[in-house]
């Protein structure tokens, strides 16, 4: 019988989250997520009008992304040194557990989930069912931002945990198909359909599509790893997860993805993270439709 690892391997219930925050020498940081990527102020906004008790903010577009070029992605890693500084910041220390959440099914905070674990930094884990799985379990918010300042801690970066490719590596993929591509952004996108946030539709040769909201069930929390070992499986085929490349259309619900695969047991997969929107930017790079 095919063992699976935990659920909460990384992932934290609303429960343990909730004794975890109650034990106050515990060395723990809440990131707020939240985000709306047609109104970026918008997450904010809703930090500010309810999150969970000590959450810290974090925005995708000002601590999770480095400069944009025009060529390289909506969202690109920001520079090392700068985000290891920015964790300093946000009172992220080596021994502190990172518990991240958003409003949107958890992309925003997978984001942050990997972004730390590129900085060696294993102790993080994403609320499953994120804010309305913690309000769905009886527990308070509060509003405001007086919670929202941090005090910088020290903090060292080690050997990355996660792996990554760029746009020549994809680019070389389409001859060498010595990995499979999966795309995490919704059915219409993948086909060429209904494309409103990059200017040209389709996909990169040869991609699958999983969409990163099949990831979870009918309330908003991720399935079971059992159930998403057999969905991404059924996904993969003869390919095992190490030959996969995870991509969606900047970087963000990839990680959704990649954090889908960690939970079923199918760790190893990489990241493309300039992903579609960097793809399109290039004159080069072909396009398919269906």
């Amino acid at each position: 019988m095919t063992s699976f690892p935990s659920k909460h391997d990384h992932l934290i219930s609303a429960q343990a989250l909730s004794g975890l925050s109650a034990a106050a020498s515990n060395n723990l940081l809440i990131a707020d997520c939240s985000f709306e990527l047609s109104n970026p102020a918008q997450g904010y906004q809703l930090y500010q009008q309810a999150h969970i008790p000590g959450a810290v903010y974090v925005h995708l577009d000002r601590d999770l992304c480095g400069a944009k070029t025009g060529r390289n992605g909506r969202h690109p890693l920001p520079d090392r040194d700068i985000f290891v500084e920015r964790v300093r910041e946000l009172g992220i220390g080596n021994d502190t557990l990172v518990v991240a959440y958003d409003n949107a099914g958890g992309p925003y905070a997978a984001r942050l989930w990997w972004l730390l674990r590129w900085l060696g930094h294993d102790k993080v884990a994403v609320l499953d069912g994120g804010l309305e799985g913690w309000r769905q379990a009886g527990y308070d918010t509060t509003s405001g931002d007086a919670g929202n300042e941090t005090q910088r801690v020290e903090f060292i970066a080690g050997a990355s945990l996660v792996r990554t490719v760029n746009f020549a590596d994809v680019l070389d993929n389409l001859a060498s198909r010595q990995a499979l591509v999966v795309d995490a952004r919704a059915p219409d996108r993948f086909r060429g359909e209904n494309e409103t946030i990059d200017p040209v539709g389709g996909h990169i040769p040869g991609a699958v599509n999983r969409f990163f909201r099949d990831n979870l069930d009918a309330l908003g929390f991720f399935k079971q790893p059992a159930q998403l070992h057999a969905e991404f499986t059924a996904v993969l085929g003869t390919w095992t997860s190490r030959q996969v490349i995870n991509q969606c259309g900047s970087g963000v619900t990839g990680c959704h993805n990649l954090l889908a695969m960690e939970i079923a047991g199918l760790g190893d997969s990489v990241l493309y993270p300039g992903s579609w929107s960097e793809w399109v930017a290039q004159p080069d790079a072909p396009v398919a439709t269906l």
